[in-house]
Parts: C-alpha cells; structure tokens; sequence
C-alpha cells in the first residue's frame, strides 16, 4: 500500500472504543465492546446482510420450487410444462447471480474485518509503546506476545463468525420462518418451539464454557511467558548442565495447559453433540408431524418436503449459531485479556506540556528522592547536583546504591517523588518527555541489536543519512577497525541480538548509534564494564569522540576510565557521599579512594 492509499484508508485505532466501553461495563452494560464495535460498523453490517440474502436467494427458493414441482405433478396441472419451465429459469438465474453478489459480499466484508485486525494490533502497538518502563518491568514478554498474537486472532476469529456465521444463520432462520408464516401458521409455531429449547441449553453450558477458556488462556500466556525466559536461559542452562531440569519444569506447564485444554474440548464435545441430538429429535418430529397435516388435508403433498427442508434449515442455523458460542465465549475472554494492556493507566502523559525545540544540556538536580512503588523506602535521597552545558559527571558507587535509577530520572522513565529535576531551567514533569528525548541519546552496557545490517542498527529510525555523515560516525565510533576487513562491511547482519559479532564491536555500534543522532545530553551505563582490555580500548576512543560538546553522564564500573570526568560523584546507599574530580577525590583519600584500590586489585 503506497502512502496516498494509506492516507484514504488509515488503519484505526480503537483505544478511545475500549475507554468508553470501560464506562459502559461501570455502569453495568456487559460486553460493550462488541456491541460498540457493532455500532460503530452498523451501515457495514446492514449493506452486508442485504447482499447475503440477494446473493442466498436460491437457497430458500429450492425448497419452494421443489415443493411447487410436486404439487404442480400430484395435481396433474394442464399447464405443467410452461409451469416447469417457469421454475427451471427461475431456479437457474438465482443460482448463477451468486457468483457477482458473492465477490461483492465478500470483498466487502474481508476489508473490513482485516481493518479491525490491523486497527487492534495498532492500538496494542500504540499503547505498549506509550506504556511506562515500570509496566514493561513488571509484565513478561511472553505474555504480551501471547495477547498480540492468540487474543487478537481470537477477536479476529470473533468477528469473522459474527459476520459470516452469526448474521447470516440469523437470517436463514428468519426467512425461512417468515415463508412458513405465509403459508401455515399451525407449522410456523411448530419452529418457533425450537429456539427457546436451544437457548435453554446454550444457559446451561454457558458458566463453564467461560470459566474452562479463562482457564486455558491463562496457562497459554504463562507458557508463553515460560518459553521465552527459556530461550533467554540457554546459555546459563547449558553451562551448567541443566538440560533435564528445565524440561521437566516445562514439561510440568506443558501438561497443565494439556489438560486444561482437554476441559474445553470435553466441554465443547458435550455441547456439541447434544446440539446436534436435539436437532435431530426434532427433525423427525417435524417430519411426522407435517405428514400427519397432509393425510387430514390441511397442506399439500409438496409442502412436506417444503416445511421439512426449511425446518432443517431453521434447526441447522441454530444449531451453528449455538456451536459458534464457545467460539464467542473465548473472543470475549481474549477481549478482556487484551483489555488489560489497552486500559492500563501507566503512561505518560505529554498532553498540553511543553515542547523543547533545543535543548542546552543543563541538569539540576533539587533535593530529589525517589521511592520505588509498593517500596518502604527511598531508593534516592535528598540528591542535590548542578550540572552545566558541556559538563561530563561520572557516578561510581557499589551495585544498589541508585546510579541506574538516576539515569532513568534524567531520561524520564521516573519521576522524582521529592524535590525537583530542572532541565535547561524547566521543571521535568512540565516537559514533553517524547520531545525532550529527541535530545537524548543512551549507550547502555547491555547493547540492544536487531535483526539487521549494521548500518540499520547504525541509523535505526533515521531517514536521509547522508553517505558522508555515517561514514564520519563509522570512523568516530571506531567501527571501521573491523567492517573494513568484513566482505559486506556495513552491510553485513548482524544476527539475532547481534549474535555474529563481540561484545566490543556490538557496543562500538551502539556508540556510533547515538553520536549520529548528536544528542545534547548523552547517557554512558557502564559502556565498558564487560569488555576485555583490547575492546575497551576502541570502545573507549569512540567515547572520547562521543562526549566532546555534550552534557555527559557516566555510570562507571572501571574507575580509570573516569580520569578526565569534569565531577565525579559517589554514591552510596541512594545518597550522594563525595563529589569532585579525580585527582581531589584521590587526595582526599575517602569512599572514592577505597574503591579505586579495591577496582585495581580486580583489575589485575
């Protein structure tokens, strides 16, 4: 689809539907998304449902036909042949203008379903992406790889039976009992007996069809959860020769989703087999009964056969409507399951805050605290520091002591619970966080990389990058030391997470991923703390090209990587202990100090 098409047919999204019917539900109106999402497609729904009764037409008019064709011979009618002929063209134009109506029916209805697929992958896309980092701390992978993938394709599958089982079964009954009122009215109550029967038992199986789905979705997106967490773990597991432990402990969560899955399908087994016994039982009864109405006079020979095959067609319609219920039953549950990631309330809020066009670099931080949810207490403490333009601050400390957590206070990713952190003069929580970012750029220690070449991990969501500038960056970062020597150079794969290349080289690329974006405040965690001597040299030359001109934070392992800091800052249980230089913080012989010496004894 070009993007001139794309603007005539945007794929929707239905966030705001999920809100509004979240007040619906408050108000105890149950299941207001689809019937909201019926609303809002009405004028679809009804153009569809004409063209299905135009197009079906020679359904409910064999049965007519057939009927007339034995009566019109029964009665020896002088005019048989013209009447035959009559029903034979009849029969044969409604049956060839299926095909065009068909198409038409079809292509209809297909765009539209595959528009509200696109629109609720959207909308699960827009939100996770607008979802705080806490809500992603908090939620597995594998769960919302389970949402993304099973529930939307059993709310895909949901609308799909709506519209092309549910509708069109209600209108084969409908029709079929309307042409039976015209004609018998004895016969007609006779059909209408059947559908309370049917909804009598749909009532019975309808707690534990709901309850056995819940159930077995719940297991699904757990071992989902699972399985990614085990691919994440094979190197661990196999290291240490623990192959057989986490079989078992699969295999364990692979027979609960087994049996749980078995409970549905004993459940839709027992449902649809008395479904069908029912439908046959009265099948019979309608048959018999509509011969006895022929021997005492009251219908014709031929309307046997025309009241059979439309009490058939009544009966199968809902025996289909009622075999799509546990079918129904579990696009509802997978609504509710995608529900949980759409109406989640942990975002962050850019509306109506301002939008930096330039950002200086100044960062100060007023007596700020922070508090982990649910925590009993402040992981920062009453942290004070200014920072200028230009300036490069490196924070040292043991593992806990809160430098990460810092790091993701000047990002945004958390808010100060106490005090204030001001940048370029602008308090945080006033700014447009999306638009601050813009200015920002993070080297984390662990390098995220995806399938890709190196250029497009390079250049990932830049557009126009000029030949020239990525060259320049290239030779910055230090990445030409081993792409020239590649045949494809920076057109090479990288592989999944970066598989074909070191840990160096995956961090020199990461650099050159944030000096092509020039950010004003660059974020350094712990740049070189897994790397050998030899790749925290070139990595350590593409940093010294990295933070030239930038406002500059470091969180440092190796403390001589931290010599020409402008401040370095101690930090030790959430407080800041020291402040200063290098070479002041040595003299002064304090916390500094001691894990210098203790750093250089692990060094060597």
């Amino acid at each position: 689809m070009d993007s001139q098409e794309f603007k005539k047919n945007p794929i929707p999204d239905y966030e705001q539907l999920f809100q509004e019917a979240e007040e619906h539900e408050r108000s105890k109106k149950t299941n207001a998304i689809p019937r909201m999402l019926v609303k809002q497609n009405l004028l679809s729904i009804v153009i569809s449902a004409l063209l299905y009764i135009i197009k079906s037409a020679a359904f409910w008019a064999i049965p007519l036909v057939t009927s007339e064709i034995i009566n019109i011979v029964t009665r020896n009618d002088p005019n048989m042949t013209p009447k035959l002929i009559v029903c034979a063209v009849t029969l044969a134009i409604l049956i060839l203008q299926n095909y065009p109506l068909h198409i038409i029916y079809s292509k209809h209805i297909d765009k539209r379903l595959r528009n509200l697929g696109a629109g609720l992958r959207n909308t699960l896309i827009r939100k996770l992406q607008h979802l705080s980092v806490t809500y992603h701390k908090e939620i597995e992978s594998g769960k919302i790889q389970s949402k993304f993938m099973r529930d939307i394709e059993s709310i895909e599958l949901l609308c799909n039976q709506f519209v092309k089982s549910l509708i069109p079964n209600i209108l084969h009954a409908v029709v079929a009992i309307a042409i039976a009122a015209t004609r018998s009215g004895i016969v007609t109550i006779f059909f209408l007996i059947v559908i309370p029967v049917n909804v009598l038992l749909i009532q019975f199986f309808r707690t534990p069809m709901r309850s056995s789905n819940h159930n077995f979705r719940k297991e699904s997106e757990n071992i989902s959860s699972k399985v990614s967490d085990m691919l994440d773990m094979i190197p661990v597991t196999k290291a240490h020769g623990l192959e057989d432990e986490e079989i078992a402990t699969l295999e364990a969560i692979i027979d609960s989703l087994r049996n749980k899955g078995l409970i549905v399908d004993r459940i839709n087994a027992q449902f649809g087999s008395i479904t069908w016994i029912i439908s046959q039982l009265m099948s019979i009864v309608c048959l018999f009964f509509t011969a006895y109405l022929a021997m005492n006079g009251k219908i014709e020979v031929g309307d046997i056969v025309l009241y059979q095959s439309y009490f058939i067609n009544i009966s199968n319609s809902i025996s289909n409507i009622i075999n799509i219920y546990p079918q129904i039953t579990k696009g509802m549950d997978s609504i509710n399951s995608v529900s949980e990631i759409v109406l989640s309330n942990e975002v962050e809020n850019n509306s109506g805050k301002i939008r930096l066009r330039y950002v200086h670099g100044t960062v100060q931080f007023d007596n700020v605290s922070y508090r982990y949810p649910k925590a009993s207490d402040d992981m920062i403490k009453d942290f004070s520091l200014n920072v200028e333009p230009g300036e490069c601050i490196a924070f040292v400390g043991a593992s806990g002591s809160g430098k990460s957590t810092i790091m993701n206070m000047i990002i945004g990713f958390m808010q100060p619970t106490r005090g204030s952190l001001i940048i370029d003069g602008k308090p945080i929580e006033y700014l447009n966080l999306s638009d601050y970012r813009h200015f920002i750029s993070v080297v984390p220690q662990n390098c995220v990389m995806f399938c890709g070449t190196i250029r497009e991990n390079i250049t990932y969501a830049l557009k126009n990058i000029s030949e020239e500038r990525l060259r320049e960056v290239v030779h910055l970062s230090n990445i030409d030391e081993f792409t020239d020597k590649l045949p494809k150079g920076l057109d090479t794969e990288v592989g999944e997470n970066g598989a074909n290349l070191s840990g160096g080289q995956k961090q020199r690329i990461s650099i050159a991923r944030a000096l092509i974006r020039d950010p004003k405040i660059l974020i350094l965690d712990e740049a070189t703390s897994a790397l050998d001597n030899i790749s925290e040299y070139h990595v350590q030359q593409a940093i010294n090209h990295l933070t030239k001109g930038r406002t500059t934070f470091i969180v440092a392992h190796r403390l001589s990587t931290i010599r020409n800091a402008d401040k370095i800052v101690v930090m030790e249980n959430g407080r800041c202990i020291e402040v200063g230089t290098y070479s002041e913080l040595i003299e002064k012989r304090g916390k500094f100090y001691e894990l210098k010496n203790l750093n250089d004894v692990v060094d060597k």
